[in-house]
């Protein structure tokens, strides 16, 4: 049996997504062996309660027997089918399941791999319903800074975060970006209502400066997640929803992240910021991760303005070798069954209110700047000096916290000096006490390790870089 030293230099090998190159062969991973519920356990038997539910999706939580069960069954019965030109039980049931979830008349749902090929696989369809309807002009994409939508070129592009493009290409011709509606960003003085109307309108700013004629979609994540969990202000997504009605414009709620129960609800775009958009992309939550899986959901105006306007051919020549993967299907059914059957979306809105409540204890802390969040996904964001931007400062406390932290057995997801969570829609309001407790203790021991002059500003970046996703 290959050791767990011998792995981890192994896993050197091993391209991880926003792998730092210069660093490459030196890293020391923290190796997990198996899960349980919402904890994790390493190679060297230590037990973490997995705060970050893996990246977003773990929503069930680990080591669920009947999804191993329902993922074999379909494994021995037929592992995969060509999406081309046959169908399978799991994909169908699965795509009516959604359905029957979904808001408004979301009625169609279009399998992809994962949740940045949801976000591609959306993008190219709606250039493909403005060809069809004679509006080739109309192809340009409105998104938002900090917002992130996947690492596909395409998504990349549409992503909001600098850094995450610090070295590589992206479209520039006719992607723009505009502010995100960050009520910590809030300037002195101006009152809520006023910081709507502004944020609204910079998207009314950039289609005038495009030209409503050349824009096509406005995308929008309910909540940016990747960005630091950045709750608009009430009223945002309906109001640019308005806007976007006004100027023929389609809207694109991208759920990666907030739908299978993250907020309480299977799909949070109406239940909890009262818009029925043109299009919801989803993932994560979607199998809870156990087998990658993505997928867009569109409406029935769009399929039927498309229809009307094809003639005898309408083609969307867009889709995976893995479209409908009848075990990830499969996965996708188990998964949902269990949710509904354990009212995991309502135990997500009474724990997620408590969580969000708990974490707001952490704002005695001096180093603490902010904690925010809905349901259960949450951000607390730590800075050493007030108003200060130091990057590497920042980096270096939320290394620190990680570090103190995982040694106590919690993994929290540091991106730069932010801790995010977003556990499994299972955990209980013990290990959320739990949870706030170790990483109370964290932020302490981080603070006074650096009052006391002992960091060298390094901790935890080996252990766990800070993908975007």
């Amino acid at each position: 049996m290959t050791s767990a030293v011998e792995l981890k230099q192994q896993d050197n090998l091993f391209i991880h997504p926003w792998d730092d190159f210069v660093k490459l062969g030196d890293h020391q991973r923290t190796l997990l062996g198996r899960g349980d519920g919402v904890y994790v356990y390493d190679s060297e038997g230590n037990r973490l309660l997995d705060a970050p539910a893996g990246m977003w999706c773990v929503n069930i939580g680990h080591g669920r027997a009947e999804m191993a069960q329902a993922v074999y069954d379909q494994i021995m019965a037929l592992p995969y089918v060509s999406p081309w030109s046959m169908t399978t039980g799991p994909a169908a049931e699965f795509a009516a399941q959604i359905v029957e979830q979904s808001p408004g008349d979301l009625n169609h749902v279009f399998f992809t791999t994962c949740g940045s090929t949801a976000v591609d696989s959306a993008l190219r369809f709606a250039q493909f319903y403005n060809n069809m309807r004679g509006k080739p002009q109309k192809k340009h994409i409105i998104a938002q800074k900090r917002g992130y939508h996947g690492s596909t070129y395409l998504g990349g592009s549409v992503s909001g975060k600098e850094r995450d493009k610090s070295h590589l290409d992206c479209e520039t011709g006719f992607v723009h970006h505009i502010d995100a509606p960050h009520p910590l960003h809030k300037p002195d003085g101006m009152s809520a209502a006023d910081f709507l109307d502004h944020c609204v309108a910079n998207l009314e700013n950039m289609i005038a400066e495009v030209g409503a004629d050349n824009c096509a979609i406005f995308v929008a994540e309910p909540i940016l997640a990747s960005g630091g969990v950045i709750v608009p202000p009430e009223g945002y997504h309906q109001r640019c929803l308005e806007v976007c009605r006004k100027h023929d414009m389609l809207y694109l709620s991208d759920e990666v992240v907030t739908a299978f129960g993250r907020l309480g609800h299977c799909f949070a775009s109406q239940a909890v910021f009262g818009i029925v958009p043109d299009i919801i992309t989803t993932a994560k939550g979607l199998t809870s991760g156990y087998i990658p899986m993505g997928a867009f959901l569109v409406s029935d105006r769009l399929i039927g303005e498309i229809k009307q306007a094809g003639g005898d051919s309408a083609v969307f020549s867009n889709g995976f070798t893995y479209s409908g993967h009848p075990v990830a299907a499969a996965a996708g059914i188990k998964n949902l069954e269990i949710m509904l059957r354990e009212n995991l979306f309502e135990q997500a809105r009474e724990n997620g209110e408590y969580m969000q409540q708990q974490l707001q204890t952490l704002r005695e802390i001096p180093i603490v700047r902010d904690v925010r969040g809905k349901g259960l996904m949450a951000c607390v964001e730590c800075e050493l000096i007030a108003g200060g931007d130091d990057l590497a400062m920042d980096y270096e406390i939320g290394n620190l916290i990680d570090k103190h932290c995982q040694a106590q057995g919690l993994i929290v997801r540091p991106m730069i000096n932010m801790c995010v969570m977003s556990p499994p829609l299972t955990i209980t309001r013990a290990q959320i006490d739990d949870m706030v407790g170790m990483l109370r203790e964290g932020i302490l021991r981080a603070a006074a390790e650096i009052e006391a002059g002992e960091s060298d500003g390094s901790q935890g970046d080996s252990r766990h870089p800070s993908p975007a996703a």
